[in-house]
């Protein structure tokens, strides 16, 4: 049985796109992420290290977000998902990115990726 552990709305600021007003100026992109994962072990022991520790992984998150420019979403939110399963813990994550504020000439609200990437276990 997989559990789904969610955080959602992490705010960062980043400096990607195609356009080299987007990497000089940078703009805020907003990441949600649901991890497949079995929590019945730390449910049993009441012990965060039997579980994912969400702060670290926040944390990771945004620092993957926040450095080391790339001009597609698609290649964040790739990046992202290699981050959250690095937890051996981690059986799949599914990651949105949020850019709120993507260069378009229209009135829109959002512009979401979502992807889901698998744990490659031996």
């Amino acid at each position: 049985m997989t559990d789904e552990l969610a955080v959602l709305g992490i705010e960062c600021y980043g400096h990607h796109g195609v356009f080299e007003f987007e990497r000089r100026e940078g703009q805020i992109f907003v990441i949600d992420l649901v991890l497949g994962i079995d929590t019945a072990p730390a449910a049993t022991s009441d012990d965060l290290r039997d579980t994912v520790d969400y702060g670290s992984l926040v944390a990771s998150v945004k620092a993957a977000v926040e450095t080391d420019p790339v001009d597609l979403i698609e290649t964040l939110a790739q990046r992202i998902a290699g981050v959250c399963l690095l937890d051996d813990r981690v059986e799949w994550a599914r990651v949105t990115v949020h850019k709120p504020d993507a260069p378009i000439d229209a009135t829109f609200s959002d512009v979401a990726l979502t992807i889901t990437r698998r744990a490659a276990r031996d």
